[in-house]
């Protein structure tokens, strides 16, 4: 928790950054494909979190600022495929509990993303049906690192459900999206490498205790298998070691495979941007391309 009457790191973080952010590139055709990125995106407190504000917004500064964004996050499971509200300065979902109020307040007033969804619903067809939600907004997912990486909310953002956790179909999901890419869309997966919360000891919890050997177990073997792109180790999830503990409902690991579908066609090289831990839990996230 923050204490009282003190400066709250996120408004620090906006303090330091805000003149980086405006001055960041915008992209151009001449920079090629965005690439698509997998990362932790923590649950509020992350804004409390200096390092790992630094951390993801300094991923920002490495690319072009892309002309969209469109996200997958664990917490949008939806069948079939849908869309966010497209509309410009959407309601947020606030899909937790527990929190300080002030994030039951925060905004994310993006720009409209019309364009975006008229462009995923025609790419889409074929192999997923698609639909388009009037009234959903972005959850936290897709917000709270969002609001870290670019806080000026001047990218269109468009969230797309997670249909289902099968690899393959997934896999399909983001093979048929990769095109956006060369668009200037940044294609984002939102979980965490590690999410047994369940299983967190209260010493693990409050950074007493290093992380518990499930979860460095389970992010070892996953470093192992993207750095090869390792499609088939990498869908064998169920059977890596350190489960069913480090993911006891998977839907923070899935996103992973849109990831990879949306550039498995290349042999564009893999970087991990983020390889630490908070709170005994693998933030591993990375880029391809």
């Amino acid at each position: 928790m923050v204490p009282m009457n003190s400066i709250h790191p996120f408004d620090r973080h906006l303090e330091t950054v805000q003149s980086r952010a405006a001055a960041l590139r915008d992209w151009t055709p001449a920079d090629g494909p965005m690439p698509a990125l997998y990362l932790g995106h923590g649950a509020p407190p992350l804004m409390e979190d200096g390092h790992w504000m630094d951390q993801l917004f300094g991923w920002t500064q490495k690319m072009p600022k892309p002309k969209a964004i469109l996200i997958v996050s664990a917490h949008w499971e939806e069948a079939p495929t849908t869309l966010s509200a497209p509309e410009g300065h959407s309601d947020l979902v606030y899909d937790f509990g527990g929190f300080d109020r002030l994030y039951f307040e925060m905004r994310y007033d993006t720009p409209d993303a019309f364009d975006l969804s008229a462009r995923v619903k025609a790419l889409l067809p074929g192999g997923e049906s698609v639909h388009e939600s009037s009234e959903r907004g972005l959850d936290h997912g897709a917000w709270v690192p969002l609001k870290v990486m670019y806080p000026l909310a001047d990218v269109p953002v468009l969230q797309m459900s997670m249909p289902t956790h099968d690899p393959d179909r997934l896999l399909d999901l983001g093979r048929r999206l990769q095109g956006l890419r060369s668009e200037g869309v940044l294609i984002i997966g939102s979980g965490y490498m590690t999410h047994g919360l369940a299983h967190l000891t209260q010493e693990v919890f409050q950074g007493l205790a290093p992380a518990p050997a499930w979860s460095t177990e389970f992010d070892h073997w996953a470093a192992e298998a993207i750095e090869r792109r390792d499609i088939d180790t990498l869908a064998n999830y169920r059977r890596a070691p350190g489960m069913p503990y480090a993911h006891p409902t998977v839907e923070h690991f899935t996103p992973l495979f849109v990831t990879m579908g949306a550039t498995l066609d290349e042999s564009a090289p893999i970087h991990t941007e983020i390889d630490d831990f908070s709170m005994g839990l693998a933030k591993r996230s990375f880029q391809v391309a």
